[in-house]
């Protein structure tokens, strides 16, 4: 690469079934996350070959990262943010990843939209 900026591979709006969360009925009873992700990634080679071993298969990783969502509950989004990000960037070509974690169903006593996490982690960054 010579410096330029990354192109941005993104899917959106991934819903999973997690048993996440500090309360007891968290995980007992599951709520639906969504998952955003943005991965920065060089195009340009599946671009010329127009073939899919040149690029990161998204249909994989979003594979990936609904097993990662949908077992082993962890208490924190910011946990299950981190262990998505790492799930991303197994692929070497990912050179970074940016993942939202929607938890719209939130034990919140209030009336909201959503809660959100969004972290961004790069390639070579100590995990």
């Amino acid at each position: 690469m010579t410096g330029e900026p990354l192109d941005e591979l993104s899917v959106l709006g991934i819903e999973c079934r997690g048993h996440h969360g500090v309360f007891e009925f968290e995980r007992r009873e599951g709520q639906t996350f969504v998952i955003d992700l943005t991965l920065g990634v060089d195009t340009r080679p599946a671009a010329v070959s127009d073939g899919l071993h040149d690029t990161v298969d998204y249909g994989s990783v979003v594979a990936a990262v609904k097993v990662a969502v949908e077992h082993d509950p962890v208490d924190l989004i910011e946990t299950l943010a981190q262990r998505i990000a790492d799930v991303c960037l197994l692929d070497a070509r990912v050179q970074w990843a940016r993942v939202t974690v929607h938890k719209p169903q939130a034990p919140i006593d209030a009336t909201f939209r959503d809660v959100a996490l969004t972290i961004t982690r790069n390639a070579r960054s100590e995990q």
